[in-house]
């Protein structure tokens, strides 16, 4: 694959100046999108309006229209073919059945009402008061008598299990460590964000509150933190020291914002900091918010401002608003470095995206990256190597981008024709760009998952350098597998659960010819209809232990005790 020019054609990210005038049968981007004749949005090419182009921008993407972000969770948008998310239980694909392009459609950047314009300000306001970090009056956690506290029993209201999880374990099989059942939610239902694991500890939010458990009994290793109102954002990374920032709304009213910091010891329980974020200018408002930290640097995204803080004292570090031809920021990414995606020009005939990446410390731009007009930054698939997920609305085609370390050169573009299905949240607010899993990088190679209707997938290996496949090996199980992260030169994989099978975590080594899966850890079929039972959900292995959890409880009712975490072991 040919080097993109670094000043593309207005048709696509990097797309050849002169296009073959017939739709390439292999090559980037070749499946059509949910405009097809067959239903579905992943299916061989078909005539027809939105039929590929050449080039790799070639896939069509759901288009969902304009709309402003409303405090409620955001619903996936509707069109012909799109995959609905069914209301609650499992489903034949273990991985959400939430496919890249129509998360990334959902994800697009709002930016007019009805033909209102979204007018930028000038940036910062020199008569506002900053907001100040106080010391919680609170410091330590207290247990609430609604969620009594689990004994690590298998509970989660302190009840225990009716049944044992491994009992009739099959040979080769491992075992559930512990099983935790959610808090009542209300009966719109509840968001239960982050789940972070520490060397002893796995922390869970869910609600209005925060639940800490010994990794390998599962009983608590602090009282739960009860926070005044749901939580509505947390840090996805936690720092060295095992810190985390959560937000919790200010109110229950629909003019309630969710602009009340918390700061969190994950190993002690200990609250430390809070603040309130205030509103920017015009437009520049909390109703939601995106958290990133990256190193000791905590960044808040307002509507269209970041604010930086130091995550140990709370003390703000710079703001990033306005600048430029009228760009302000609206979605950070953070980690191994920090990346800002700005809008520019807003309604007018040069608006485009801007993709930088900051200083943490000081929040100048190491670099900055036009986007070509049409084209938006819709999630970061890996911060180091840098590779993005982009979408144009416009003309219905979505591109994956990989660039060259600590610059804005585009290193190359995704040339291969399969259907991905990344495991993607439909309630990603535009300020956050971290919220798909099952896409890992290491230096060279981008690691995917390929759609699964029902049964087996595969995983690809797709060079970096050329875009270009270089491997591809199929599931081991009878359901999907999700790439999960890099061990040395092994990929960790994900195999879900199936029909009376249990999943496992597998082991791919990326190096030489043979890149058959290994399993490392078998979970008992025993439990296996609990684990296909976590529709919405986080999953991570550290230290030999697999974790999966909710991330959204239904409120199903009392009689209903929800699913909110499971631990796998040896």
């Amino acid at each position: 694959m040919t080097q993109p020019p670094n000043q593309p054609p207005q048709g696509g990210f990097g797309a050849p100046q002169n296009p073959p005038q017939q739709p390439p049968q292999s090559g980037p981007y070749a499946q059509p999108g949910p405009y097809g004749q067959q239903p579905g949005p992943y299916h061989t090419p078909q005539p027809g309006p939105y039929a590929p182009q050449s080039g790799p921008y070639a896939t069509p993407v759901p288009q969902p229209g304009y709309g402003y972000p409303q405090q409620q969770q955001p619903q996936p948008p509707q069109f012909p073919g799109a995959p609905t998310p069914p209301p609650g239980g499992g489903s034949k694909n273990p991985f959400k059945g939430r496919p890249v392009l129509v998360v990334a459609a959902a994800a697009a950047a709002l930016a007019v009402i009805g033909g209102t314009v979204y007018a930028v300000s000038s940036g910062d306001d020199e008569d506002k008061k900053p907001p100040v970090a106080e010391k919680s009056k609170d410091p330590q956690p207290t247990a609430t008598s609604s969620v009594p506290v689990n004994p690590g029993d298998g509970g989660g209201d302190g009840r225990k299990e009716t049944r044992d999880l491994n009992e009739g374990r099959k040979p080769g099989e491992d075992k559930v460590l512990w099983f935790k059942q959610a808090p009542a939610a209300p009966g719109s239902g509840a968001d239960a964000p982050g789940m972070w694991i520490t060397g002893k500890t796995a922390v869970k939010a869910a609600y209005k509150q925060v639940f800490a458990y010994d990794v390998d009994g599962g009983a608590p290793t602090w009282e739960p933190i009860s926070l005044p109102q749901k939580i509505c954002a947390v840090t996805a990374q936690k720092t060295d020291d095992d810190k985390v920032v959560v937000a919790y709304m200010s109110g229950i009213s629909d003019r309630a914002k969710c602009n009340q910091l918390q700061e969190i010891d994950l190993d002690t329980g200990k609250k430390g900091w809070s603040m309130k974020v205030d509103d920017g200018d015009l437009f520049d408002d909390t109703l939601n918010l995106g958290l990133t930290l990256t190193g000791k640097t905590l960044v808040v995204a307002r509507a269209q401002s970041g604010i930086a803080f130091d995550v140990d004292s709370g003390k703000k570090l710079w703001e990033k608003s306005t600048y430029g031809a009228s760009c302000y920021p609206k979605s950070f990414a953070g980690g191994s470095r920090l990346i800002s995606v700005s809008s520019c020009a807003v309604t007018t005939a040069k608006e485009h995206d801007e993709l930088q990446e900051l200083d943490p410390a000081t929040g100048r731009a190491k670099w900055t990256k036009k986007i070509p007009k049409g084209w938006k930054v819709a999630h970061t698939y890996s911060l180091n190597p840098l590779v993005l997920h982009l979408t144009n609305e416009d003309e219905n085609k979505w591109n994956i981008s990989a660039f060259k370390n600590n610059s804005p050169t585009v290193r190359s573009q995704l040339d291969v024709k399969e259907s991905f299905a990344p495991e993607c949240d439909w309630a990603l607010s535009d300020s956050d760009l971290q919220g798909c899993t099952g896409v890992v990088a290491d230096v060279n190679t981008v690691y995917l998952p390929t759609e699964a209707k029902k049964g087996p997938n595969e995983v690809v290996a797709v060079s970096l350098e050329s875009g270009k496949e270089r491997w591809r090996v199929k599931s081991p199980g009878d359901a999907a597998m999700l790439p999960l992260k890099m061990d040395g030169t092994r990929l960790i994989a994900y195999v879900g659960a199936s029909s009376g099978t249990g999943g496992q975590v597998v082991s791919i080594e990326t190096n030489g010819s043979n890149h058959s899966p290994t399993t490392v850890l078998r979970n008992p079929s025993s439990a296996a209809a609990i684990e296909r039972g976590f529709y919405d959900k986080a999953i991570d292995y550290v230290d030999g232990r697999f974790y999966i959890s909710a991330t959204h409880l239904s409120g199903s009712g009392e009689e209903s005790k929800e699913k909110l975490m499971l631990a796998y072991g040896k």
